[in-house]
C-alpha cells in the first residue's frame, strides 16, 4: 500500500465520544476479513448488527481500562486494520496481556499494515507494564512465519480448535513473546508509516526485519491472524 499509514491508540474519552462512528468504521474492516475467509469468531454471513454490536462492547471495554485498541489510519483518515490487547487479566498474571483481533481491510494488504501493528502492540504492551503477550493464529498460515520473525514463539498446536467462516475445522497455534524493556523515544518511523506512543512512557525499536513481501503475505494469504487474531 503505497498511501502513508498511521497506527494510533483510542484513548478512552473518544471511544466514549466517537462509539457510534467508531463502531461503523471497524464493523467495514471486520467484515471484510471474515468475508475473506478470516477464522476470527464469527461465522458467514455476518450481520451488520451483530459486527457493531461487538465493537460496542470492545469500545465499552476500553472506557473501562481493560484495553488497548489500536488502529491503522490512512491520512484522510480510514481505518484500514486494527488490533487489540487485552490488559484486564486474573490477579496472578498482571505482567501478562493477550494480542486479540488484529484485521486489515483486503485492499490495504501488501503494504507492511500488519507490521505497523505488530510494532504498535509491542509499544502499548510495554506502556502498560506488560511483559508477556499471547496469541493464536490458525495453523499453517503465512501468519506463523510472520510471527516468528516478530519474535515470538510457538506453544503449541490444537488440530480442530475451531470454524473457517463457511464452517470447516481448523487447527489453531498457540504463540507467546517476552518483551524486553525499551530505551526513550517520542514516535516510531517504519518507512510508509509511523505510530504514535504515549508521550509518558515512549519505546524505540529497530525498523521490522520483516520483508515487504512478507508482510504483505500474511495480510492477504488465508488463513492469516496479521488478517486476524482469533479472540
Amino acid at each position: 500500500m503505497a498511501e502513508s499509514i498511521i497506527v494510533r491508540r483510542i484513548g478512552a474519552d473518544e471511544a466514549r465520544e466517537r462509539a457510534p462512528a467508531l463502531a461503523e468504521a471497524l464493523s467495514d474492516v471486520l467484515i471484510d476479513c471474515v468475508e475473506g475467509g478470516a477464522s476470527v469468531s464469527f461465522m458467514l454471513p455476518l450481520p451488520r448488527a451483530k459486527a457493531l454490536a461487538f465493537w460496542r462492547g470492545v469500545l465499552e471495554g476500553v472506557t473501562r481500562g481493560e484495553r488497548v485498541l489500536l488502529v491503522a489510519q490512512t491520512r484522510t483518515g480510514r481505518i484500514v486494520g486494527t488490533v487489540q490487547l487485552i490488559t484486564a487479566q486474573p490477579d496472578n498474571q498482571p505482567h501478562r496481556a493477550d494480542v486479540a483481533k488484529m484485521l486489515v481491510h483486503r485492499d490495504a494488504r501488501r503494504g507492511g499494515v500488519a507490521g505497523l501493528l505488530m510494532e504498535a502492540v509491542d509499544a502499548a504492551a510495554r506502556d502498560a507494564g506488560k511483559s508477556v503477550l499471547v496469541l493464536d493464529t490458525v495453523t499453517g498460515g503465512d501468519a506463523e512465519r510472520l510471527y516468528r520473525r516478530a519474535g515470538w514463539q510457538s506453544a503449541g498446536t490444537v488440530p480442530n480448535y475451531a470454524l473457517m467462516p463457511d464452517g470447516a475445522y481448523c487447527g489453531t497455534t498457540f504463540f507467546y513473546k517476552h518483551l524486553a524493556p525499551s530505551g526513550s523515544g517520542s514516535s516510531l518511523s517504519f518507512g510508509h508509516g509511523h505510530i504514535r506512543i504515549p508521550a509518558r512512557q515512549a519505546n524505540t525499536f529497530a525498523p521490522s526485519t520483516l520483508s515487504t513481501a512478507e508482510q504483505g503475505a500474511a495480510e492477504g494469504i488465508y488463513p492469516s491472524t496479521a488478517q486476524a487474531v482469533s479472540k
